[in-house]
């Protein structure tokens, strides 16, 4: 049943103190047993023909075990609008692990992308249709969580922190740093968003340059990783996310962070 909770070639180098970049055939430790279950949530039935439209870009898989997702953890899908990640966690996690999917209320009444649906019930509807039962909603600000500290094995926060940052840098830390105390020592904190250059109107274009996320997760406290995965050279950070001549296939950067020990 479902629960709401509504709440106040190994080719590394350093690229700067202490960031690694991973040029995208470099991979963590995933066993074989994760890597087919996050396959297997891809494929899977009950998923929404809309969330299948979006894997070629997204790279999910890839996306995941980069950031060393394995069965059994509990994750945060920060901001997770209409589910897009939180179904694919959900399965790959398996029953022993769980999901905690935070929107806003604001946020939930959101338009679902491409669809005539709200983000709430785009989100309601995979857990119900794909009986979700390991997921829990989580509604509220991440800054004023109900949370333990040190409860999370990971978070990902996906294609929103633009948003947070153009809004107010200060935000953007204030967010980083509460999702740091949630994660457990050695805990990950997967960010993908779309890239913009400094010199732009980045809150327009809903964009945001790599190296200021880079600054503020390590003002943050976390050690960085990142990836080319996302890469598409083709996009010259100009035009807006939602432009139709890019098709959504828009530059993106990945970063893997991790709380020390």
């Amino acid at each position: 049943m479902m629960s709401v909770f509504r709440l106040r070639y190994l080719l590394v180098w350093p690229v700067m103190s202490s960031v690694a970049l991973s040029l995208g055939s470099w991979l963590p430790a995933v066993s074989a047993q994760d890597g087919l279950a996050l396959r297997r949530a891809l494929a899977d039935p009950s998923r929404a023909v809309t969330d299948f439209a979006r894997d070629d870009i997204r790279k999910p898989v890839e996306v995941l075990e980069f950031l060393g997702i394995r069965s059994g953890m509990t994750v945060m899908d920060v901001y997770a609008a209409g589910g897009y990640y939180t179904f694919i966690l959900s399965k790959a996690l398996g029953p022993e692990g769980a999901v905690l999917a935070q929107n806003t209320e604001r946020g939930l009444r959101f338009k679902e992308d491409r669809q005539e649906i709200t983000q709430g019930e785009a989100l309601k509807s995979k857990i119900l249709e794909g009986n979700l039962t390991n997921v829990t909603q989580l509604i509220g600000n991440v800054t004023a969580l109900d949370l333990s500290e040190d409860s999370l094995d990971a978070a990902l926060l996906m294609l929103s922190l633009h948003d947070s940052y153009n809004n107010s840098p200060e935000r953007a830390l204030e967010l980083l740093r509460s999702l740091y105390s949630y994660l457990a020592p050695g805990g990950i904190l997967g960010i993908s968003d779309q890239v913009g250059l400094p010199e732009n109107n980045n809150r327009d274009l809903h964009r945001m340059p790599v190296q200021r996320a880079i600054e503020l997760a390590e003002q943050a406290g976390f050690m960085v990783h990142q990836s080319r995965l996302l890469e598409n050279p083709e996009d010259d950070h100009s035009r807006s996310v939602f432009d139709p001549r890019l098709a959504r296939h828009t530059d993106r950067f990945l970063l893997k962070l991790i709380k020390p020990d």
